[in-house]
């Protein structure tokens, strides 16, 4: 590792950097006896709302505020620890490496989202509902105590096609951008902008809702999710419509339409892009504790998802990631050896 690792002599090695992050998120993901840097932001969110909301409740405008400045903190500090660690690398490779690696691999959630997908499917295979229900609720908000088989395996596609984006496709394009800007000489490399990304997504998991004081304190958080998911969604959604069977303008087009009736700017899509693509249908009513949420219908046309459908958004997603890095190796090397 050469001291200059950021400068712009160097494009292939910081490739190398994320691609490696990326292989050790696919074979090992996320250990459950080791420290997670999700902890931290977790607990730093936890602290700083419960310093800043008491004095606010009942003020909309000073919630807001509040939650601007959580937002805020949070987010600027996990972009400067990773530039830190993108530091202490330059300074002391040895040192600095492997903690730059495991931050990467960090910053990626594929492998943990596909274990959990798959544990719920073996215990759906085993006849053991109770059981899956229960491994279901480990990854869904929804209310899951009076699921069947059927929406069960509806749970698993939506979120299987819609945290594809927030933990695998989103943070890998902010670690490929972020290595291609500090090979340019940016201060702010793959780890920083991972980090950044990372801190956005734990915010919006944890204040974005639409409820009680969140409605106003969780608003920052959920925009800022909202810009920074935005375009590696669409991206996402192009290169999920080119690598199925279907016609890609067509799949892209039907999932566009249909996305426009879900609230979020980016869910919607992501679960449109895989509905259409894969041919299963998606939405419908969700309970979340005494509501009723109704969600647009997606893949109109197409039957529910079985368990194949559910395998197919994971492998899906393997393919499409192992795509983006392809396609940014062949960037790289066309800028190095043009």
């Amino acid at each position: 590792m050469a001291r200059q690792i950021g400068m712009a002599a160097c494009p292939p090695l910081l490739w190398c950097l994320v691609a490696t992050a990326s292989l050790l998120d696919r074979l090992i993901g996320d250990p459950l006896s080791c420290f997670h840097p999700v902890q931290a932001l977790g607990w730093l969110i936890s602290r700083c709302r419960a310093l800043l909301e008491p004095p606010c409740r009942g003020h909309p405008a000073g919630l807001s505020l509040a939650g601007l400045a959580i937002t805020l903190l949070v987010s600027a500090g996990a972009v400067l620890a990773g530039h830190a660690l993108e530091r202490l690398t330059l300074l002391w490779p040895a040192v600095g490496l492997p903690l730059l690696l495991a931050g990467l691999a960090s910053c990626l959630a594929g492998r943990s989202l596909r274990d959990a997908v798959e544990a719920v499917l073996a215990l759906l295979r085993c006849d053991a509902l109770e059981a899956a229900r229960c491994q279901l609720a480990r990854v869904v908000g929804r209310d899951v105590n009076q699921l069947d088989r059927s929406e069960i395996l509806r749970a698993l596609a939506e979120t299987a096609s819609e945290n594809a984006i927030d933990g695998a496709f989103a943070p890998l394009f902010w670690m490929l951008l972020g290595a291609a800007l500090w090979g340019l000489g940016f201060p702010l490399g793959p780890l920083a902008l991972g980090w950044g990304f990372k801190a956005a997504s734990t915010l919006d998991s944890m204040l974005g809702y639409r409820q009680g004081n969140l409605r106003w304190l969780g608003t920052s958080a959920a925009r800022l999710d909202d810009v920074l998911v935005w375009l590696p969604c669409r991206l996402a959604a192009l290169t999920v419509a080119l690598l199925s069977k279907q016609p890609t303008l067509a799949c892209m087009a039907r999932a566009t339409r249909e996305a426009r009736s879900d609230p979020s700017p980016n869910a919607g899509l992501s679960e449109a892009i895989y509905a259409n693509a894969l041919g299963m249908a998606l939405g419908g009513t969700n309970r979340y504790g005494t509501q009723l949420v109704h969600k647009p219908l997606l893949g109109q046309g197409h039957p529910p998802p079985g368990e194949a459908d559910v395998l197919a958004c994971l492998r899906m997603t393997r393919a499409g990631l192992t795509s983006w890095l392809l396609i940014s190796l062949a960037i790289v090397l066309t800028v190095c050896l043009g």
